[in-house]
Formats: structure tokens, sequence, C-alpha cells
């Protein structure tokens, strides 16, 4: 979905004031509250916006460490692993991916023992070949969407 000017600056102050009501960012926007609400609407409605709720620390829940793991399966069983993968708490996100492996799951633990039972858990299920771990040693660029909006924003500009 192309996004003009108003939706940048509309997502930017989603970004930036989560937890402001919808009638204080129309305010901050100089805008009416239907029309704010209608480009909401549409921006979830097409996927842009999916969620609302809190961003949730892993290692505040007492889940420091964080790791990715390559798992190569055995052909046709993609989805019966993803199901399973679905399954295992641990497993915050998983992806189907190219290159070195068949799937990506992003894996958090209490501590590198417990890292290790989470990925003997993964290598025991059904259509699993093999997996290769690593180990983030610390976050350089925590996840953000701020920057591509705003490039989304100068490029609306132009």
């Amino acid at each position: 979905m192309a996004v003009d000017e108003l939706d940048t600056r509309i997502l930017r102050l989603l970004l930036e004031q989560p937890r402001t009501s919808v009638r204080e960012y129309a305010r901050i926007l100089g805008i009416a509250r239907g029309t704010l609400q209608a480009r909401l609407d549409r921006m979830e409605r097409d996927g842009v916006i999916t969620g609302t709720g809190p961003s949730l620390s892993p290692a505040a829940l007492d889940h420091p460490v964080l790791a990715f793991v390559h798992i190569e399966v055995t052909q046709g069983h993609l989805d019966d692993v993803g199901d399973a993968l679905a399954a295992v708490p641990e497993i915050v996100e998983a992806f189907s991916i190219t290159g070195g492996g068949d799937m990506l799951a992003r894996v958090v633990g209490r501590d590198n023992a417990h890292l290790e039972d989470v990925i003997q858990k993964l290598i025991s299920l059904p259509g699993v070949v093999r997996t290769r771990t690593e180990v983030a040693l610390r976050e350089r660029v925590p996840y953000r969407l701020g920057p591509l909006v705003e490039s989304l924003g100068r490029a609306a500009r132009a």
C-alpha cells in the first residue's frame, strides 16, 4: 500500500507516542478525528498497522538469552514443522527462508542450559533434519520502523 505524507505523520506519531488517544493524535496532527480514524481503519485493513498492544521484553521476563536457529526440514514437512514450532513457547518467531536452511527461528531462553534444552526439543521434532544455532551477544540495532516511515514520508513529499 502506498502511503502519503499524512499517513507517514500518523505512523510516526503512533511509533513515538503509542499510548495517546485518537482524539489527542488528531489534535496534534491538526486534523479531524473522523479523518484520522478513517486513515487508521484503512491502514489496519491494508495490513500497515498490525497491532496496538504493548511490546514485551523477553529479557525482562527472565529470558535474556537470544538465539537464531536455522532448521533444515525433511522435504514436504515444512508446514508440519511450522505447526510444531508454534507449540514451543520459547520460539518467539519463525520464518521459511532461502539459503542455509529451510526455516529460521528466533528463540529465547533463561540461560544457555535452557537454550540447549529448547534446541534439543527442536531437534527431536518429526521432520527436523538438523539445526544450526547462532547466539546473539548484543543487540546493535533494536527493532524499529521509524527510519523506514521517515524515508516513506520523504518519498511522499518528493
